[in-house]
């Protein structure tokens, strides 16, 4: 008899999953866990629990929670943890903020729909009792800056095409566990918060005199699945520079809902705060960087530089013909010029239409050079640990993310001073062996779960 009771109505969820827990008390039955998972994601139904041994395979998206009724599926907590570490001397608490956060915070508050609260938020943060604030947007401008590198080098050689973005784990783990032949075709890139994990213990630490085994790393983000990627013993490279594999780039990772919760616990007053900024190291971002959020934004933050990167510099009219990959479709496929090429490329989210598009591509079907893949509705602002949303929510939040990008006067990962500066006295150039050991990453094929069983 298998331990996950009603399986012909609810989604199976262990319970050592790290990134949600089911109250099985507060379960009405309504079957909807299990419908995201199939048909938005497409793992429900893609696997038996015969076949897996009676384990349930799970991509920590997320979707599930956001789409419980009654709270009867919810996210796995780490914010308590966090906050009683505040009260430790020795710790050095460093918190990083995802693009989507600051457009979806304020739904916790009664702001405005889709309303940029970056200045509240950094404030906040600040009062919960972090002692730095930094940027995920940073992050982006880093994972941008290997990226376009990666896809210049992949396009000049005609190997390792197309290139997959890898910057969403919940479509990581999809690629690892369904589709594990199409690894070689995943950026090795890390995610943004991965690769800014990685330079807070590092680069960060050294700048501020800390010790990196004092610090304690919290990415606030929109993401479930980072919980599960946070977690990845492949995460430590900043640790493995110290002769310390135990030390992880990116300790404890709270969702949105978790810093509303947390903040709510407290008893703060978030409407009455005052705008706060952050800190004056990594803590700048080009436009490029804000767009991560928004599903478009990573294809075109990564043409942007690689342009540039290709062609000296990229002209108001290039960014223009760029932005053809937004847009609120899961799956969008366009021809772009570039330079004295046209490139291919398309744009889907939710890993069941990824896993479809996987197929096309195997087929011959569909030829393109680049894909970005987001497993969530609309990209990161539509996460699984995002306040809940409708599709008017989710515009207003992709309209305040563009309208950041259009108030920046630095456009382009490449452009941004406290880029170069970092690759200039820290990583050198990108793709560099430096670069390669900390700011990418290797990928595990967890297909054997899918007939582990003996029986």
């Amino acid at each position: 008899m298998s331990k996950h009771t009603f399986n012909n109505i609810r989604v199976p969820i262990e319970d050592n999953n790290i990134s949600i827990v089911r109250d099985k008390s507060k379960c009405i039955k309504c079957g909807r866990c299990k419908d995201i998972c199939t048909h938005l994601m497409g793992v429900c139904g893609k696997y038996d629990l015969l076949a897996t041994g009676d384990e349930a395979v799970c991509i920590n998206c997320g979707q599930c929670v956001k789409n419980c009724p009654v709270g009867a599926i919810k996210i796995r907590p780490h914010w308590i943890k966090v906050r009683a570490l505040m009260q430790k001397p020795n710790k050095v608490m460093v918190v990083s903020t995802a693009p989507s956060v600051r457009v979806a915070l304020g739904d916790g508050f009664r702001c405005p729909r889709g309303a940029n609260v970056q200045g509240k938020m950094i404030t906040l943060l600040r009062k919960l009792g972090f002692k730095y604030v930094v940027d995920v947007n940073f992050g982006a401008d880093m994972t941008i800056m290997e990226e376009a590198s990666e896809l210049l080098e992949r396009l000049d050689s005609g190997k390792g095409l197309p290139m997959f973005t890898s910057c969403c784990p919940a479509w990581v783990k999809y690629v690892e566990t369904f589709y594990p032949e199409w690894i070689g075709n995943l950026s090795t890139c890390k995610s943004p918060i991965a690769m800014l994990g990685t330079t807070v213990k590092t680069y960060f630490a050294k700048a501020k005199d800390i010790s990196a085994s004092s610090i304690v790393h919290v990415s606030v983000t929109p993401c479930t699945a980072k919980k599960f990627e946070a977690s990845r013993p492949e995460m430590n490279d900043a640790g493995a520079t110290f002769g310390n594999l135990q030390l992880m780039d990116t300790d404890y990772v709270l969702t949105t809902e978790e810093l509303i919760e947390w903040a709510n616990a407290e008893g703060i007053d978030f409407n009455s705060l005052e705008d706060g900024s952050f800190d004056n190291l990594m803590g700048e971002c080009s436009g490029a960087g804000a767009i991560f959020g928004s599903s478009g934004g990573v294809m075109e933050a990564v043409l942007r530089t690689a342009y540039q990167f290709r062609y000296d510099k990229v002209k108001v009219s290039d960014l223009k013909t760029f932005e053809c990959v937004r847009g609120t479709d899961d799956l969008r496929i366009t021809k772009i010029p570039f330079g004295d090429r046209t490139l291919s490329v398309a744009v889907v989210y939710g890993t069941a239409k990824a896993g479809e598009l996987l197929k096309r591509i195997k087929a011959g079907e569909i030829q393109v050079d680049m894909v970005e893949v987001m497993a969530c509705p609309n990209g990161c602002i539509g996460g699984g640990g995002q306040p809940k949303d409708t599709k008017e929510i989710l515009n207003a939040r992709a309209q305040s993310i563009y309208d950041i990008d259009s108030a920046k006067d630095c456009k382009v990962s490449a452009n941004n001073t406290e880029i170069k500066a970092l690759y200039d006295k820290f990583y050198g150039t990108p793709l560099n062996a430096k670069c390669d050991d900390m700011l990418h990453t290797i990928y595990t094929n967890r297909s054997e779960i899918l007939t582990r069983s003996k029986y």
